[in-house]
């Protein structure tokens, strides 16, 4: 790893990420972009580059990793460091994602590459999970506070360095190739789907949603930080909560059979499970547009059927077509993730991180179209704001990128996919059991 100091003085030039270097962090503080200003954000964080170089407060990760609170939360990007504690709440991605990273590297970068005679810092994570990195860079410019001590290393101690590089450089093939852009044809196609389908049959709360995948994006299958396989009491999952449960005697039900149990209450998981706690969210939040969204989903239904089938039967109908719904989402969204590695925090590589804990599905027309082309997941969470419709054009490249490190591109046909599910389920109960059974109550 490498650590260039740049020469002080007025003259000197700093890498676009370095933004208001003086600048003391102030909680309720906004973005300074004027609004009398015409410059584009890229030109606004570009420009601060010809600012003069003041001395930043220097840190060791020993001091950063005790603000890891839900009150004090500070987080490394770019070896920069930022105290977003006062900003959490406003974060658009949820204040979970934020407190996932306190005390963290939230970057996952490969430090430094030399081009020309600036340094351009190498973004994995950051730059996966927002399309525009300049706006981002505005908010975090009132929240810096300092800096990674030189002798700090980064916190990705497993990261291979040179699958980092590979794959930032696909990264910018792909972007060279236009694959972020969308189709204007599918993107009508699918935008007329979600009108005329979707909105007669969603009725959750938006933010709830953002908020709990984001932190399935962002923390794929690491537990608990992943909600989607946080799901005690009610399942057991991976090779480390089984154990945890059965040495400390948490019995709820017979975890053993837990993969006959996953068959029955998949019909309930969107019906009821995910509709009481995103009305939970929304109450507690007080998000009174995603209320008022939600009311209106029964109101459109009433209006649309209620005059063919009365009060009662459009209940019926709401609710079946729910129960159909929640069977083939639970399938298609746990297939890729179950049945694959599922650890706790590990500090891996972006790329590493993320094809260890997904697979993919065979591409197929009827696959792609009716899995939302959920069937790409490993390319859906490498790429998390690519068009879906470009997955099957750069998969190739990305098992390619595989199997030149040697990492698993993980492929299967999709009622094998259904299968692992069950089977996964079937052994982390045994390991459950196994652990239950040789700690006796005391």
């Amino acid at each position: 790893m490498e650590f260039e100091e740049k020469p002080e003085g007025s003259g000197s030039r700093v890498d676009e990420n370095q933004l208001d270097l003086g600048e003391k962090h102030q909680a309720n503080r906004k973005p300074g972009a004027s609004g009398k200003a015409k410059l584009s954000a890229r030109q606004q964080a570009n420009a601060k580059c010809d600012l003069p170089r003041k001395s930043l407060n220097r840190y060791t990760w020993q001091e950063i990793q005790r603000h890891n609170q839900k009150t004090d939360q500070w987080l490394v990007i770019n070896r920069k460091i930022y105290d977003v504690t006062g900003w959490a709440d406003r974060h658009p991605g949820g204040r979970q994602v934020l407190k996932h990273y306190a005390g963290e590297d939230a970057t996952l970068l490969s430090y430094k590459k030399k081009i020309t005679n600036r340094s351009v810092q190498n973004e994995d994570v950051f730059r996966a999970m927002h399309p525009d990195p300049d706006i981002v860079r505005l908010y975090l410019k009132s929240l810096l506070i300092g800096e990674l001590a030189p002798e700090e290393p980064n916190q990705e101690r497993n990261k291979n360095s040179r699958l980092v590089e590979d794959f930032q450089e696909l990264r910018r093939t792909l972007e060279t190739l236009n694959m972020f852009n969308a189709n204007l044809g599918f993107f009508f196609l699918h935008l007329a789907q979600i009108l005329i389908l979707e909105a007669l049959a969603w009725g959750l709360s938006a933010k709830w949603w953002n908020n709990r995948h984001f932190q399935h994006h962002v923390k794929t299958n690491i537990y608990p930080k992943d909600p989607d396989i946080d799901t005690g009491p009610f399942f057991v999952i991976g090779d480390l909560q089984p154990v945890e449960y059965g040495k400390n005697r948490i019995k709820f039900f017979d975890y053993e059979k837990q993969h006959l149990i996953f068959c029955l209450v998949s019909p309930f998981l969107i019906a009821v499970y995910f509709n009481l706690e995103s009305i939970l969210h929304m109450c507690r939040r007080r998000h009174w547009e995603d209320i008022a969204w939600a009311i209106s989903f029964y109101i459109r239904n009433f209006i649309t059927f209620g005059p063919f089938y009365g009060i009662f039967r459009t209940m019926v109908l709401i609710y079946s077509a729910k129960f159909l719904e929640s069977v083939w989402i639970t399938y298609v969204t746990q297939m890729s993730h179950i049945p694959m590695k599922i650890s706790k925090e590990e500090n891996r590589d972006w790329f590493s991180s993320q094809v260890l804990a997904t697979c993919n599905v065979e591409h197929s027309f009827f696959n792609d179209w009716f899995t939302g082309h959920l069937n790409f997941q490993i390319e859906h969470h490498l790429f998390p704001t690519m068009p879906r419709h470009n997955y099957h054009k750069v998969a190739p490249l990305v098992k390619s990128l595989c199997a030149k490190h040697g990492l698993p591109y993980v492929k299967k046909p999709m009622l094998k996919a259904f299968g692992d599910i069950l089977r996964a389920l079937k052994k982390y109960g045994a390991l459950w059991k196994e652990a239950y059974c040789t700690h006796p109550e005391i």
